[in-house]
């Protein structure tokens, strides 16, 4: 059986997307699987550290503020989106897969449209209770839909065709060994916080984290930060660091990006992020608990509901950027850290929301889609 995979943009679409490959491949351990996507998005390096093979079709969205530049990037992607049709088409002549999937991103589209009017397989998954363009226009044309959430189905517009299956989470995340985790990081009886703002940076997370950061050194607290900037704000937030005084060595760890999450969650006492569905159910297959501040730059606010869910479960507490200010995240903080059982009870409630069997339904249906017969487990 051979597969692609089209995902790319940010992590949240990226790494489903590789959990979803590594389940097929432990499933079907004869799978060729593939993915496509853009050679300068996040989807290469990861994809390839990962050692998929990579196509490379570039598809970018438009600009909606008319600036010179953005009016440059519009006339860039409306050239993109012309040859996007008939490089997709090359690209599964030349693979001929059996089956192709698309996780979100502008890339999935032509890929997965072109798929299915060449009357290959085709699936795609929605990991956000309001599903993004891509994926409505695409979801009648497939074979199947994945929804992460109830929510979605409706708004997809194909439910008889659209299965709920939660957001897939890679399967280490589940079984991370936490004393291993925290002694790779030398944590000790340090409290470990973890914080980030995306894969691409948000400003004002770095902004407060840096805050913070000035706050835990002044007042000598025993805790290990770690903290990725994303990769808009490495200069940003070494810029804040010296402004303030930070040091960054034994207490404070800076990176641009997580690329060990699993071991950094399971280390974590603590977790300062965005609402994104990925990084939700990672909180929730990992345990735990979390200070939530959803993006406000999303559409139908969906992340401050979704993170909603944590807090009404007592997993976390949400903070809106609007009434965010550096105060108010040390002082919370401050109180969730002065007691340690009570951040390890809100881990519990965080994992008591999670969805284990998610990779499993998401295989188990296109097994089925493409004729498999049964789960082959390596």
């Amino acid at each position: 059986m051979r597969v692609l995979i089209a995902a790319g943009g940010t992590a949240g679409h990226i790494n489903p997307a590789l959990a979803i490959a590594g389940a097929l491949k432990s499933a079907c351990p004869e799978a060729e699987i593939h993915f496509a996507g853009r050679q300068k998005g996040m989807e290469y390096g990861l994809v390839t550290k990962a050692g998929y093979p990579f196509h490379h079709i570039e598809v970018n969205g438009i600009q909606r503020k008319l600036t010179p530049k953005n009016i440059l990037r519009d006339i860039e992607a409306l050239w993109h989106l012309a040859l996007s049709g008939p490089r997709a088409r090359a690209m599964l002549r030349q693979l001929q897969p059996d089956l192709v999937i698309g996780c979100g991103g502008y890339v999935s589209g032509p890929v997965v449209r072109c798929a299915a009017k060449m009357g290959i397989k085709t699936a795609i998954h929605e990991q956000n209770a309001f599903p993004g363009v891509t994926n409505k226009l695409l979801a009648p044309d497939v074979d199947v839909v994945f929804a992460a959430v109830p929510a979605a189905v409706e708004k997809l517009g194909a439910p008889d065709k659209t299965l709920v299956v939660g957001n897939p989470v890679r399967p280490e995340i589940f079984a991370q060994d936490r004393a291993a985790a925290r002694a790779a990081l030398d944590a000790g009886e340090r409290t470990v916080l973890l914080s980030f703002g995306g894969s691409l940076g948000a400003r004002r997370i770095n902004e407060l984290v840096a805050d913070l950061a000035a706050w835990e050194q002044k007042q000598e607290k025993n805790i290990l930060h770690i903290h990725a900037t994303g990769s808009r704000g490495v200069p940003l937030f070494e810029k804040l660091a010296a402004e303030k005084g930070v040091t960054v060595g034994q207490s404070l760890v800076v990176r641009e990006y997580i690329e060990d999450m699993p071991q950094m969650l399971a280390a974590a006492d603590l977790v300062i992020s965005r609402a994104g569905a990925l990084t939700l159910a990672e909180l929730e297959a990992a345990g735990r608990a979390a200070i939530l501040i959803p993006s406000p730059n999303v559409a139908e606010n969906h992340q401050y509901y979704n993170a909603l869910e944590l807090q009404k479960a007592g997993a976390a507490v949400v903070i809106e950027e609007k009434e965010l200010t550096a105060e108010r995240l040390i002082g919370t903080v401050e109180r969730l850290t002065a007691d340690r059982a009570s951040l390890a009870s809100m881990g519990k409630l965080a994992r008591a929301l999670a969805e284990p069997k998610s990779l499993e339904k998401i295989t188990d249906r296109l097994l089925e889609l493409t004729g498999q017969t049964g789960r082959k487990e390596a």
